[in-house]
């Protein structure tokens, strides 16, 4: 089978989920649950929101399973509809008065992350390093990258052409590598007039 096989069951699953079968809901769900989680939790600036976005994902995408005809992968059908729950989440929070400061909001979120787990501290200075990435190049990337999707299928998914899909992702590793490179290099030492 080739790099696409499981796609194409997935795509597969899908299809069989919006004529009627209940197994393959749970298949199309349980496939790419984790995936919609990563891309939700990359797209949205809120972690605590996550699970609810990737639960609006997957509701809205069953809602309209029935009208998936296939033409392209289920995996970038979904994510496109994650993009878009996120977006639609951004537009109602933006509407919605806040209720917190934004700095309480901030210090709550840092205190309520686990710390001392194996690998935390670079999955924070990961976050850090796409957090200053423009979105454009972070979405790209996060979709190539990190949820291993074709260039074309994330092209598919965030609705531009594969050569700026292509440009976002070579731009934002070129802009990675600069950041970690300046993060290894010591500090000048500060020289005093004697």
């Amino acid at each position: 089978m080739g790099p696409s096989a499981p796609d194409d069951s997935i795509t597969a699953s899908a299809l069989a989920a919006g004529a009627g079968d209940p197994a393959a809901v749970e298949q199309f769900v349980r496939a790419l649950h984790r995936d919609v989680l990563r891309y939700v939790a990359y797209l949205c600036a809120d972690p605590q929101a996550v699970d609810d976005l990737a639960q609006d994902t997957f509701l809205r995408a069953l809602g309209s399973l029935h009208r998936f005809e296939g033409r392209s992968s289920a995996r970038s059908w979904l994510l496109a509809i994650a993009r878009r729950a996120v977006v639609d989440s951004y537009r109602h929070a933006a509407v919605r008065p806040r209720l917190a400061d934004v700095a309480d909001w901030q210090l709550a979120v840092e205190n309520a992350q686990p710390r001392g787990v194996p690998g935390f501290d670079d999955g924070v200075v990961l976050l850090d390093l796409l957090a200053s990435l423009p979105a454009e190049r972070r979405q790209a990337f996060v979709l190539t990258q990190l949820l291993g999707l074709p260039y074309a299928e994330a092209a598919r998914a965030v609705d531009c052409p594969v050569g700026t899909v292509r440009s976002r992702v070579a731009r934002a590793r070129a802009e990675l590598l600069h950041l970690l490179d300046e993060s290894r290099e010591p500090a000048e030492p500060v020289l005093q007039a004697a």
